[in-house]
């Protein structure tokens, strides 16, 4: 199975969950990503700033590539690097390889000036404020 040092992010309480950078790996079609023992597949669209989810318990993720900015995050918070992908993280994604012994690391976010709106992340097919009509938020 291929495997790849991925951001990886728990949405099941809102829109900024426990974040941590780890090595998945891929099923054979490379739809499923194994990580930390769960198996998780993608949302195909449906999810509301959330990728992928677990087969077990349905909970939804945020799986992509780690940016070298270290902005993986959509809002300021603490990202955990797993022990066993920080020399390749810290040397070869990000280009610090003085930051090796680090075990996680503050990242601004993509928004970090925007505040989160847990109300949005409300799982389902239905959702105020879609883009398919409903009520607008103004």
């Amino acid at each position: 199975m291929r495997s790849r040092v991925m951001y990886i992010e728990y949405k099941g309480d809102g829109l900024a969950g426990p974040a941590g950078i780890g090595r998945v790996t891929f099923s054979k079609s490379g739809r499923t990503v194994y990580y930390r023992g769960k198996a998780l597949q993608p949302l195909s669209g449906r999810g509301y700033q959330a990728n992928y989810f677990d087969t077990e318990t349905g909970a939804w993720y945020w799986v992509s590539g780690c940016r070298q900015d270290g902005t993986d995050s959509l809002y300021t918070q603490v990202v955990e690097v797993d022990e066993d992908v920080r020399e390749e993280y810290w040397a070869e994604i990000r280009g610090m390889p003085d930051a090796v012994g680090q075990a996680a690391f503050n990242s601004p976010g993509k928004h970090s000036r925007r505040r989160p709106h847990p109300e949005l992340a409300v799982h389902g097919a239905a959702r105020n404020g879609g883009s398919r009509g409903g009520k607008r938020r103004g």
